[in-house]
């Protein structure tokens, strides 16, 4: 680890967090920073930290009694504005006081004190390798800020080896610099065998009683929902029952997925059942006969490890980070081929044998991922840069 030197912060310094994430997104990068978190409270008690939150209102209790709300009513996007866009040179001491180190959790790092240390999450670089799927606008801000928040922090953490082959590969990013921090699976995602629970799930995000194959993430071109519909739609006739049910909110560049729905006649069986709650999502997971995340990319690809988790066979993409978190504990396709996916959905319907030896095989898998063995390396990390 690449650690620089001539600065002030010792081991006992304050800590600061860039908490926004957390507070502002429900899924996705919001889940990781709330349970990364959440699960370093329970293993250090003694570091003072102190979360800043962009545009708060109400915040909850503290995790524990040495983390403290560092908050702003500036929205996350006035706070872009002033430090990437207009790059003002105010740092985010002004908000959290003098701290030793500051850990950027959302791939952009704000201006800090000159005896502040930095840590910096990039979650992947899908807005290089996929450029298709971000609006040009954002990714236009994301190819001149991400790259420049990297080069300034002392340190990079990588959700995955995938995406740190890409911060070498793409940016030149010294490999000492990056440090890969797998994420953890929370202990809630467990099979759910109450066939009472698995009705309300079901009446609850109106999938009905036919057997579905659900998909979770943000609708987005990224997440690959188009082909998984065109998929559906060519599965042979003895499957003519089955639901594709949609979990995730709406996100960018949405059209064209409602708009195949609607093209191949298959509103009857496609569910967008929006957002659900993390209590709901293990009965959800448990109650379908697949779990299909052919995404085009993606820096971890969580969703993969909670189906196993819950017992449900998966079929992924043989992409980016997600044959690294699948390994040999997932059916793996070309996310490009919609004959692929047909055809890897058919084999996970219909042939037990393999729903068995994957089922087996993703509990073996997913079983190291804890995001206790996360927040025990995120506090190495942070006491090395210390």
């Amino acid at each position: 680890m690449s650690i620089v030197t001539g600065r002030t912060a010792t081991s006992n310094s304050p800590i600061g967090i860039d908490y926004t994430p957390a507070y502002e997104q429900g899924a996705g990068i919001g889940r990781y920073v709330r349970e990364l978190i959440a699960a370093l409270a329970t293993i250090d008690t003694s570091t003072e930290y102190r979360l800043f939150v962009a545009g708060a209102s109400a915040l909850p209790t503290p995790p524990a009694t040495n983390f403290h709300w560092k908050a702003t009513r500036l929205s996350p996007k006035w706070t872009a504005r002033m430090w990437y866009r207009a790059r003002l040179p105010l740092p985010i001491n002004l908000w959290t006081g003098r701290v030793g180190l500051f850990h950027a959790t959302d791939f952009v790092l704000p201006p800090t004190l000159p005896t502040t240390r930095t840590l910096l999450t990039v979650h992947d670089l899908s807005f290089v390798r996929a450029p298709e799927s971000a609006s040009p606008r954002l990714r236009a801000y994301l190819d001149r800020v991400v790259p420049r928040s990297v080069r300034r922090a002392d340190q990079v953490l990588a959700d995955s080896q995938a995406t740190k082959d890409d911060l070498i590969a793409l940016y030149g990013t010294p490999a000492d610099k990056i440090t890969v921090l797998l994420s953890g699976v929370s202990d809630h995602f467990t099979p759910v065998r109450d066939p009472a629970q698995l009705t309300a799930v079901r009446a609850r995000y109106k999938i009905g009683d036919a057997p579905y194959i659900l998909a979770v993430g943000t609708v987005q071109p990224r997440k690959n929902y188009e082909r998984l519909i065109h998929a559906l739609a060519t599965l042979p006739a003895e499957f003519d029952a089955v639901r594709l049910v949609i979990v995730g909110g709406r996100g960018w560049l949405q059209a064209p997925i409602y708009e195949a729905v609607e093209s191949l006649k298959m509103a009857d069986r496609v569910v967008f059942a929006g957002f659900a709650a993390d209590a709901d999502l293990p009965a959800l997971y448990s109650g379908a006969r697949v779990v299909a995340y052919p995404s085009l990319y993606e820096g971890f690809g969580l969703p993969i490890l909670e189906a196993m988790r819950c017992g449900v066979p998966v079929l992924t993409s043989d992409t980016s980070s997600l044959r690294e978190v699948a390994s040999t504990a997932a059916l793996l396709i070309d996310p490009y081929s919609i004959e692929a996916i047909r055809d890897g959905l058919v084999r996970l319907l219909r042939n037990e044998s393999l729903r068995t030896t994957l089922i087996a095989a993703g509990v073996a898998q997913a079983q190291p991922f804890t995001w206790e063995r996360a927040a025990r390396q995120l506090r190495q990390v942070y006491a090395a840069l210390l």
